[in-house]
């Protein structure tokens, strides 16, 4: 039994020690970079804590955003109106997404103008972001995915290199 307890303490341990390295290295990323909100509901607050308003509330998971400031588990992020705010880090997710912008974006077979069209996405739609190259992104939503240009998506740079 003790010694079961003894493995449990030093699991613990060990998790809260990850966590902790988690957290220092999320705070020590260089900004700008963009991620994307977690949470299905999450607010954002016009200074990094809870004492600050919140000025806005997101309902909707996998919503691209841009992190460009950070102060300890707070991140000042900018959405894809360029709003921007503070936002708990843990409400954040490394998970690359993209959103498109202006009109229905192309999802192609390949990386390329004349490849066959698999797919239509329209202004507003939120895919995750993979494998970017050339100005070019892989763009999945739900399933239906293909390739799109990279300056059709607010989530990614025009020639950003993703793999």
């Amino acid at each position: 039994m003790r010694f079961w307890a003894w493995i449990l303490g030093i699991a613990a341990a060990l998790l809260v020690a990850g966590l902790a390295n988690d957290a220092a290295h999320s705070e020590k990323r260089k900004t700008p970079y963009y991620a994307s909100i977690a949470a299905g509901k999450a607010r954002m607050r016009t200074g990094p804590g809870r004492n600050y308003p919140a000025s806005w509330l997101y309902q909707r998971a996998d919503l691209p955003i841009k992190v460009v400031d950070s102060y300890k588990e707070w991140r000042k992020i900018e959405d894809p109106d360029g709003t921007q705010g503070w936002m708990q880090g843990n409400l954040l997710s490394d998970t690359r997404t993209g959103i498109v912008m202006g009109t229905n974006a192309d999802m192609l077979e390949a990386p390329r103008f004349n490849a066959p069209l698999l797919w239509r996405a329209a202004p507003g739609v939120v895919g995750r972001i993979s494998r970017c190259a050339r100005g070019w992104c892989w763009f999945d939503v739900r399933g239906r995915a293909g390739y799109v240009e990279a300056n059709r998506l607010w989530g990614v740079d025009p020639q950003e290199q993703l793999s």
